[in-house]
């Protein structure tokens, strides 16, 4: 029997950031025996019937811990072909002192642009290392191997989108952080003209706690047409991309946002800032992220029909059957 272990945060098909997992759990269900899932809270019913899961939540980080390690400790037989940590540095440095004595294949999935010391840890200690592609992980190394983004292209269906008349009507999706560059965005749409942004996410804690204001007074100091709301559930997204004409993405250089993806997959035209979305964006998509007059201009020339090359480029490298068959070959040892 194939068991393959699974640790991630959440397994919530509506949450606005963590929602994605889930279609990756099925698609990884669909291709093992069985699939345990290690996870800090779960919606029932979310996951397919051969997948078994373990909530280790509670009060302190010490106490998820220690959840954490028996649970997997008691996973580890029958003995599983492998164990992922997803996304969180800290799972993989947990599970090393039980798996690797064991030669089970440890292997990390993560796409940030942000390296730090938990990381470099972590990737010392995992067997392999997978992200969207070298270059969306942070630090260099020899055991990264590029897997795609792991979107579920039903989930995001081409829509006919709104009528040319009026405004253009753009989106930005996801958290309220100066890693996505949302000044920049705001002038951009100021200086274009004509455009009417939405802006949709949930809100940072701690220092960021009041970018979103900061945000919103800029908005209302440009006279931009802005609304910078609240995160939205996943499942409201493919509506959000049918009634707009854009996404604008101006995360930092070495993020892979997800949603650029998702709304590539739904024929929306993209306008992002990171060169390296060129695996599925054209040229006349790509602004400078620096220069607000750069975005203004991509905005000002937007051809606003749907885009279906960019489904097809979607489906091509980064659709989650295509991630998922990357984890496990990844796990098996083979080369991508």
């Amino acid at each position: 029997m194939r068991k393959l272990i699974f640790a991630t945060q959440k397994l919530d098909p509506e949450d606005p950031i963590l929602g994605a997992t889930v279609p990756m759990v099925r698609a990884l269900a669909a291709r093992v025996d069985e699939l345990v899932v290690l996870c800090d809270s779960a919606v029932s019913g979310a996951v397919p019937a051969n997948v078994r899961v373990h909530a280790f939540g509670a009060a302190t980080q010490a106490q998820r811990g220690l959840k954490f390690t028996a649970a997997l400790a008691r996973e580890l037989r029958p003995r599983p072909i492998g164990v992922i940590a997803h996304m969180v540095p800290l799972y993989a440095l947990l599970a090393a002192p039980l798996v690797r004595p064991l030669r089970i294949p440890l292997v990390l999935w993560y796409t940030q642009w942000k390296g730090h010391a938990v990381l470099r840890a972590a990737e010392r200690v995992s067997t392999a290392v997978i992200s969207v592609d070298r270059k969306s992980f942070p630090l260099a190394s020899r055991k990264v191997r590029g897997i795609g983004h792991g979107i579920d292209i039903d989930e995001f269906p081409c829509s006919e989108g709104p009528s040319d008349g009026g405004p253009v009507r753009a989106i930005a999706l996801g958290r309220y952080s100066p890693a996505k560059g949302l000044e920049a965005v705001l002038r951009g749409v100021a200086l274009a003209g004509g455009v009417r942004l939405e802006a949709y996410g949930p809100t940072g804690a701690g220092d960021f706690a009041g970018y979103r204001r900061d945000l919103e007074r800029l908005a209302e100091e440009l006279g931009v047409d802005a609304e910078l709301k609240g995160p939205v559930a996943r499942s409201e997204v493919p509506a959000l991309f049918a009634r707009s004409h854009v996404l604008i993405n101006n995360t930092l250089a070495g993020g892979r946002d997800k949603v650029v993806y998702e709304a590539a997959a739904g024929c929306l035209p993209v306008l992002a800032s990171n060169g390296a979305f060129r695996d599925v964006l054209s040229e006349d998509l790509i602004f400078d992220g620096g220069d607000p007059a750069s975005l203004a201009a991509r905005l000002r020339s937007l051809d606003r029909r749907r885009r279906p090359e960019l489904r097809e480029a979607v489906a091509a490298h980064h659709s989650v059957e295509h991630w998922a068959d990357g984890v496990l070959a990844t796990v098996a040892g083979e080369q991508p």
